[in-house]
């Protein structure tokens, strides 16, 4: 079993342990309570430059602790300070140290949209996501079939979520675009082995329907990962070990965007 098959296959216990505090159609009332966030993650990665995803994260299966004082709040405005367009919030709490409460705190605390980066094995951590205040879910091929990608897709559309679909070959971003995919990740850090190759969010954008938000994740250390990667045609990226390493997040931020 990879890590990733044990990420999925905790999140599935964690959710059952959710539904036995809060049923499936409770938690699907307390979301429709919530007021729609009309795909604003979306619409904060579609600029004319590239968009940064900006992400708080304490842990990783692959590096263990990375931010041992984890002030999240402050960390979080940071990046909006900083000009950051989008958080991204852990909340898997066993390999990532991560946690609900976070992501609440977070999206409460600023402006700009946050996404819930978890391992979407159920609906029922959509609508949890959409009542914890995010307004986007991350939606892996790698543990999902078609038709669960399709429902979760539709679940997204229907209550005003966007879903970044995270693809890791040629395969999933198929996948991802006949589910209709309007952001496509590529994940350039192999969750089966932790292996990272930046060049393969370029080597999969040629793949990608026009017209689709197209993110590439983890391994961006520079403003040259950035810059090549803008010119591959990327639309937004999502930088997390680099920015939780560096002791200026402001300044960190600055220098991948090209302000210093």
């Amino acid at each position: 079993m990879t890590i990733l098959d044990e990420l999925a296959s905790y999140a599935k216990v964690r959710t059952e342990e959710a539904k036995g505090k809060i049923s499936l159609s409770d938690m699907r009332k307390m979301s429709s309570d919530v007021p729609s966030k009309e795909f604003a993650f979306e619409k904060a990665l579609r600029k004319d430059r590239i968009a940064f995803i900006c992400e708080c994260k304490k842990a990783s299966p692959s590096k263990g602790l990375i931010a041992p004082e984890f002030d999240y709040l402050k960390i979080a405005k940071e990046y909006e300070d900083a000009g950051a367009d989008c958080i991204s919030v852990l909340t898997e709490p066993k390999w990532f140290l991560g946690s609900n409460d976070y992501l609440k705190e977070i999206a409460s605390s600023v402006k700009i949209p946050c996404i819930r980066k978890d391992f979407t094995v159920d609906e029922y951590m959509i609508y949890e996501a959409n009542v914890l205040g995010a307004s986007a879910v991350l939606l892996i091929c790698s543990i999902l079939s078609k038709q669960q990608l399709s429902e979760y897709k539709a679940i997204c559309d229907e209550i005003g979520l966007s879903a970044l679909v995270e693809t890791h070959d040629e395969d999933e971003v198929f996948m991802a675009a006949e589910a209709g995919a309007r952001i496509i990740g590529v994940n350039n850090r192999n969750l089966k082995d932790f292996t990272v190759d930046v060049g393969n969010s370029g080597a999969l954008k040629k793949y990608v329907p026009e017209g689709t938000v197209f993110v590439a994740e983890s391994g961006i250390k520079t403003h040259d990962d950035i810059r090549a990667l803008r010119e591959a045609g990327t639309d937004a990226v999502l930088v997390g070990e680099t920015l939780m390493r560096a002791p200026d997040k402001k300044k960190m931020l600055r220098e991948l965007r090209g302000d210093l």
